[in-house]
């Protein structure tokens, strides 16, 4: 869910306290988990989060695909291979995401009114849809886009009309379905083939360009760098996406939220140091680069996006 994800967080705070079905979710989960925004400044949660009677709709996190639709796990066996955190986070996030947060996603992503905390999510994650696709080349004819946590598909649409082929990627069946459902004739030139599994699926090909909008917020730091790591290998041009900045507010968010019991939270979102992760990949990432880095803050969304250049 992420392209599409909220950078997708935790819980966001817009929940007032709350989250879905009356439990509290004050540890950030992210976009669409039990809060409205990124890192949502309330409580990180997804665009979800947001509102007292609405469940959280976020990115699901780190999706990827498998031809026929299964929820297919990646089977690299290099360094690249997954982790046991990464495993056990997937699952959660795709249990939380599909079964949970699913109503709430369908509103946030649509045009339908919201309360004023959603509002600031919905506006938080446009800003940052439009940003991350202002990185990439104006004309996409001929190349292949990597969305990786698609949602409903905003971000797919927009690179396949500037004529891309989209590959775009969710963990959940039900947001991909909506996807497909929401999908518009008018794509030109380009085409989006959607997946339902994990992004690391070697099967998947290679790519010129990569987005993960937040759909890595919800992992340690060490899982997002192998997944990025695994996508570099399959990469020729970039990779953008973005990560819950560690700002006090964010961090504090997060430690409150380690205090409540496992079944009272939502996926928590993992608020992360600019210069640990930049110092990360230029260090971590043969032939590559960081380059350009945005901080979005819209109310209770909280995301910062980042570049990162084949040399």
């Amino acid at each position: 869910m992420s392209g599409e994800g909220p950078a997708s967080t935790s819980c966001c705070g817009g929940c007032g306290g709350q989250g879905v079905e009356g439990r509290n979710t004050h540890s950030p989960s992210w976009p669409g988990v039990s809060g409205p925004s990124v890192a949502a400044r309330a409580g990180i949660g997804g665009p979800d989060k947001p509102g007292h009677d609405e469940g959280a709709g976020a990115c699901a996190g780190a999706c990827g695909c498998a031809a026929n639709g299964a929820d297919h796990a990646p089977t690299a066996t290099s360094d690249h291979a997954p982790t046991a955190t990464y495993q056990n986070r997937r699952g959660e996030l795709l249990h939380y995401f599909d079964r949970t947060a699913v109503d709430a996603w369908k509103r946030l992503t649509s045009d339908a009114p919201v309360n004023r905390i959603r509002a600031t999510v919905r506006a938080g994650r446009d800003e940052m849809r439009n940003t991350l696709l202002s990185w990439l080349p104006t004309d996409l004819h001929g190349k292949r886009i990597l969305d990786a946590g698609c949602g409903t598909g905003a971000l797919s649409v927009e690179a396949a009309r500037r004529g891309a082929h989209v590959v775009a990627i969710d963990l959940s069946p039900t947001l991909v379905e909506l996807a497909r459902e929401r999908l518009p004739k008018d794509l030109g030139d380009g085409s989006i083939e959607f997946h339902v599994g994990d992004l690391l699926d070697p099967t998947l090909g290679r790519f010129d360009h990569v987005v993960a909008m937040d759909s890595l917020i919800h992992y340690k730091s060490r899982d997002v760098m192998r997944v990025l790591s695994g996508l570099a290998a399959r990469t020729d041009g970039s990779m953008v996406f973005t990560f819950a900045p560690r700002t006090t507010l964010l961090t504090l968010m997060w430690t409150v939220g380690k205090l409540f019991p496992r079944g009272d939270r939502s996926p928590a979102i993992v608020p992360v140091g600019q210069r640990k992760i930049k110092r990360r990949l230029n260090k971590g990432l043969a032939s590559w680069h960081t380059a350009r880095t945005h901080r979005i803050s819209r109310g209770f969304y909280i995301s910062q996006a980042l570049e990162v250049v084949r040399t």
